[in-house]
């Protein structure tokens, strides 16, 4: 790490606007780790809090010329402790960039990073258009932020991920370098596909500062199925009999310690005693959309459901929602969490629910499993206490064991939260020896000296 003398750091407040530049230890202090509450988050020397592309710039030259590592953080909402501050480095905040425009008639939205997402959604809505990638934190999340880690969320398995919405993009580079890739075309292949390289790149490659998204119209109002198993087998077996016959707007499980921890925290009248529920959805208007919610109940009563509950009001649809979407914040109140983000191929999720149950008994810690069912993207939540040394060695056994299984079935360690630096020993154990070196000379072309977001994704 190079030691900044007091007066290059100095310069770089000089060079950005006044209250930019955070130097105080106590406001430093919320600035150092994300949701994910990484134990070596380190210190840095400043925030920035930038509130456009130059600012953008200015700091990244001012790095390149010192040295100094730079961790790009949105609103800290990462699970993956991809925005901990590194020991001397700077964070750069883009929460202060916050504007945005719609286009109704090229259906698109140019926004800065720092909107939230639903601020994104909001802004579509008065134009009578919808932004799908639907992220359970989505009312706390940055647009920017889900675009580092290419979010995906409760709508993904019929519409797609942000990298689906991403048109184009403004990116600062590690010199300084500002450029501007894509744009309001649904078509272009003009060149190497580089908008899609930087989706998903967790700062490593550059920083984000301005963001073209594709907008589709409003979703129709859909119908709602939610369904109790005596076990997470028939839970399972029920999604893929579901995935096999249509495309459902929706699909999420939750298993029986989700489901206790929601109902302690919010009271919704969710059957305590059932081992799995299924949440399902269909916005297919008329006929077939009715046929749809048939085969999604055929489905669950031929694979065992004790209840099967039908709605086609949408006030209820979005409480049983709401519902699923609390889950996170709901076992996080029980203990400290180590957060997974597995996924598999569809037709291996039985195997991955069982043997995530396996691996909670093995190893002696709770695992509360929430997932994506529909494309098989699990969040298996592994709750202990930090102050027990013997439960903490057993949780991270745990996590360790879930990500093997995962790979061992031919899945990801990651399908949504990014690899951060919680994940970052394990990339290699998916991705091999050669496809590793192939990332890291990506990244040194980008960043030669190293300074985005050292010690994310890349071991």
């Amino acid at each position: 790490m190079t030691k900044v003398d007091p007066g290059a750091l100095e310069r770089l407040v000089d060079a950005l606007p006044d209250g930019a530049v955070l130097t105080d230890p106590d406001l430093i202090a919320g600035y150092r780790q994300d949701w994910a509450a990484d134990p070596d988050a380190g210190t840095p020397i400043a925030v920035v809090r930038a509130t456009c592309t130059e600012d953008v710039q200015a700091v990244m030259r001012w790095a390149s010329q010192h040295r100094v590592p730079v961790v790009p953080r949105g609103a800290g909402s990462g699970l993956s402790g991809g925005s901990s501050a590194v020991d001397g480095g700077i964070v750069l905040s883009t929460e202060r960039m916050r504007a945005i425009t719609v286009d109704p008639i090229a259906r698109v939205a140019v926004t800065e990073p720092g909107l939230l997402n639903v601020e994104v959604k909001k802004a579509a809505a008065e134009h009578g258009l919808w932004y799908p990638p639907d992220p359970s934190s989505y009312e706390i999340c940055s647009i920017g932020g889900n675009a580092a880690t290419n979010a995906g969320g409760l709508c993904c398995v019929k519409y797609g991920v942000t990298t689906d919405y991403v048109l184009g993009m403004q990116v600062v580079l590690a010199d300084g370098t500002a450029i501007r890739l894509g744009g309001p075309l649904l078509k272009d292949v003009a060149g190497l596909s580089l908008t899609k390289l930087f989706v998903g790149s967790e700062g490593t490659l550059g920083i984000i500062t301005e963001l073209t998204l594709r907008l589709i119209p409003a979703q129709l109002p859909a119908s709602t199925v939610v369904a109790s198993f005596p076990s997470v087998e028939s839970a399972a077996d029920a999604v893929l009999a579901i995935s096999g016959q249509i495309r459902p707007a929706m699909l999420e499980f939750m298993d029986h310690a989700s489901i206790n921890a929601v109902e302690d925290a919010i009271h919704m009248g969710l059957d305590r005693n059932a081992r799995a529920l299924l949440l399902a959805q269909s916005d297919t208007p008329g006929a077939a959309g009715a046929r749809e919610i048939e085969n999604i109940v055929g489905a669950c009563e031929k694979n065992g459901a004790k209840e099967v509950f039908a709605t086609d009001d949408p006030a209820e649809g979005e409480a049983f929602t709401v519902a699923r979407r609390a889950v996170f914040p709901a076992v996080q109140a029980i203990g400290s969490l180590l957060l997974e983000d597995v996924g598999v191929p569809m037709q291996q999720l039985p195997a991955l629910i069982t043997g995530v149950e396996s691996i909670a008994e093995d190893c002696d810690v709770q695992i509360c499993t929430v997932a994506h069912a529909g494309d098989g993207n699990t969040h298996p939540l592994i709750v202990f206490d930090p102050t027990d040394p013997d439960m903490t060695e057993r949780a991270h056994a745990a996590f360790s064991r879930v990500i093997d299984l995962a790979i061992t079935l031919g899945g990801t360690i990651t399908g949504e939260h990014g690899v951060g630096r919680l994940k970052r020993d394990f990339l290699p154990g998916q991705l091999g020896d050669d496809v590793m070196e192939l990332n890291r000379r990506v990244k040194t072309a980008l960043d030669p000296l190293g300074i985005l977001n050292p010690g994310a994704v890349f071991p």
